[in-house]
């Protein structure tokens, strides 16, 4: 900072010291050192690597402390199995099977020998393998129990590496969130006891409920799984069920004309492809690329054209493009009019597109089921599933297309 004209350096620590809120002697002096180069200084902050992840919280840094969050819980797990975890569970209980399985086959053998039947040395080695399975089992879940102080010397090590890291990083972490600070001050800052508090609770919380899952699985059964109630389940689904059965019987109108509509429009499309000779609708396609793209890709599409006549694919192929066609044609047409409306209206695009999101993320077979539900299945249906996912870039390139227009633009247009 001596390089920094003195109406600046006062300026800047009046900056870190508004942003740090405490220690801010220590802050100042860290600061300027990290800032004579860009890139990461070391440093150590002792109060970060005591409290670890509470630290991160209390300044703000949530990103931080949720990785610290989950490396300290990792660490804290490995101390609970140590100190009082059932180690040898897992052995244990395959021990107890091999167990049940040996009895089937003892009273097997006493009842081969009453019988006098031919399986009898068979039985006998297989329960003598047993037993032998059934010892090593027992002296393996003996070996597991004692081995607690392995767990707890590598959580102690690993807790040890986290909190140097994190004394480590937080300097840096904060020097970084100071930068932010700076241009927008939104960005969280000082030390809030308030976020202390969130912090090391949330932490408590987490560390609590991991070790006793995964020290004592069997002591707390409420953890093992989601408590859930059958019969609640089974109300939803009828509930569902009704639903749908009246939907479909009030809009059995409604979706009749729907699935006519669209059948129709398959229908013509597909009878242009298909019943049109093929080398006028493979010179159009041909012709069609060149345009679009060049002559490249025009022999390209020839090419694919002819592998999928000589494979006898042509049939298909020109069904398939009937029906991304007629979902193509949909799509446009229903998109450009709502798209031209959410441009319009901002407020009605803010709930459009998590609408647009899901209906883009969401696998095809998810929204397929009312669908197939409500117009049935067949060719309806796949074109209704192929214009649920191409309307949504329609509607969105039409925003922007829109938006980017500048005012004037705009302006001279309306005048």
């Amino acid at each position: 900072m001596d390089q920094i004209k003195p109406e600046t350096a006062a300026r800047l620590n009046d900056l870190i010291d508004l942003f740090v809120g405490q220690s801010q002697n220590y802050y100042r002096r860290i600061f300027s050192y990290m800032m004579e180069a860009p890139g990461y200084r070391f440093t150590i902050n002792r109060t970060a690597g005591f409290l670890g992840p509470s630290w991160f919280g209390a300044r703000g840094l949530w990103s931080w402390f949720l990785g610290f969050l989950i490396l300290e819980t990792f660490a804290f797990i490995q101390l609970a199995r140590g100190l009082f975890g059932d180690l040898g569970r897992e052995l244990r209980l395959r021990a107890e099977s091999i167990s049940q399985t040996l009895a089937v086959r003892l009273e097997q053998i006493e009842a081969a020998r009453n019988s006098g039947s031919t399986s009898l040395d068979a039985l006998e080695r297989a329960a003598r393998s047993l037993e032998g399975a059934l010892a090593g089992a027992e002296a393996a879940a003996a070996e597991a129990a004692a081995g607690g102080l392995t767990y707890v010397l590598f959580g102690l090590v690993f807790l040890i590496v986290v909190k140097f890291i994190e004394a480590a990083v937080a300097n840096w972490a904060l020097e970084g969130q100071f930068a932010r600070w700076r241009s927008d001050h939104t960005v969280s800052s000082g030390w809030s006891q308030k976020r202390l508090s969130i912090a090391a609770g949330l932490m408590a919380l987490v560390v609590v409920i991991c070790s006793m899952k995964f020290a004592r699985p069997d002591a707390f059964g409420v953890l093992n799984s989601f408590p859930t109630n059958r019969n609640l389940r089974l109300n939803v689904g009828d509930g569902v069920q009704m639903v749908f059965d009246w939907t479909k019987t009030a809009g059995r109108g409604f979706f009749d004309s729907l699935t006519f509509g669209m059948r129709t429009l398959l229908d013509a499309i597909e009878l242009v492809l298909v019943e049109t000779p093929w080398p006028v609708v493979a010179l159009v396609i041909m012709l069609l690329a060149y345009l679009s793209a060049g002559s490249r890709v025009a022999i390209f599409t020839g090419a694919a054209l002819a592998y999928l006549g000589l494979l006898d694919f042509w049939e298909k192929a020109m069904t398939t493009v009937a029906l991304l066609g007629a979902a193509a044609m949909i799509s446009i047409t229903l998109g450009i009019p709502l798209g031209i409306y959410c441009a319009r209206r901002p407020k009605v695009f803010n709930v459009v597109r998590p609408i647009l999101d899901f209906m883009q993320s969401m696998p095809s077979f998810v929204y397929l089921i009312p669908v197939v539900a409500f117009i049935g299945s067949g060719k309806p249906a796949g074109v209704v599933a192929t214009m649920v996912f191409g309307s949504p870039p329609v509607i969105r390139f039409t925003v922007l297309g829109l938006r980017g227009v500048p005012e004037t633009i705009r302006e001279a247009a309306t005048a």
